[in-house]
């Protein structure tokens, strides 16, 4: 299937005040901080994404790794369509709160332009978030933990209900952050007890030096006149 297309910014967009591109700095002790990527200079094209079946939501690309929008409502839809373009903003995301370490203001304003170029009705809505945070030490192998990665999102794709996945780069201490935004809570359980990632979790003790996980709730409002990332509860 075809990779949705992307147009060019309508000239009203408004990029974030406080956004500020990184080529990378120094940390206090001297070690090199990785950049984040820049700024998108493109938003989804909201006829073309929404009438595909298939999306990329993920770093992954192959048939087995894309959304199928069919399975979504109107609302997840848009949502998902609008995650395209999440990405950090800061250097140190895989330590700093995780709020402010995405431009969710661009995703959250795609989100309210697409919901009313379709002309759909928003409710209040929440979805559910899962963040991975890391550590690797020198001596493990990138290629393993890209492989357990690419299995493990491979299953919970297929299971259903995971809009978008995205990670980092290591930076010069090996810190790194990895998120999972899914439609319900429900969605992430049987995408995370297959074989793929009972066999990342085996080899987390070895792969790791250290790791943990948080779990969070985005809300956006009626109408996506505002949003919200807090922490999730029962």
């Amino acid at each position: 299937m075809p990779v949705p297309a992307s147009v060019t910014l309508p000239e009203d967009y408004q990029v974030p005040a406080d956004y500020q591109v990184s080529n990378g700095h120094n940390g206090a002790d001297g070690t090199f901080i990785q950049p984040c990527t820049t700024l998108l200079t493109t938003i989804p094209d909201f006829n073309t994404s929404l009438d595909e079946r298939y999306l990329v939501t993920s770093p992954y690309t192959t048939q087995d790794h894309l959304l199928d929008l069919d399975t979504l409502n109107c609302s997840q839809r848009l949502l998902a369509v609008a995650l395209a373009s999440l990405q950090c903003t800061r250097p140190d995301y895989a330590t700093a709160p995780y709020n402010v370490s995405f431009n969710w203001d661009t995703v959250i304003s795609t989100l309210k332009h697409s919901t009313a170029h379709q002309g759909h009705h928003w409710q209040r809505e929440h979805f559910y978030i899962v963040v991975f945070r890391s550590q690797v030490p020198p001596s493990t192998s990138r290629t393993e933990l890209g492989r357990l990665d690419e299995r493990s999102h491979t299953e919970a794709n297929q299971s259903g209900g995971l809009l978008k996945y995205w990670f980092g780069v290591p930076d010069g201490k090996g810190r790194n952050l990895a998120t999972c935004i899914w439609r319900f809570q429900s969605d992430a359980r049987p995408g995370s007890v297959g074989a793929g990632h009972k066999a990342a979790a085996r080899a987390t003790r070895d792969l790791y030096t250290e790791w943990h996980i948080e779990r969070l709730r985005l809300v956006v409002e009626a109408g996506v006149n505002g949003w919200s990332i807090e922490e999730w509860t029962d």
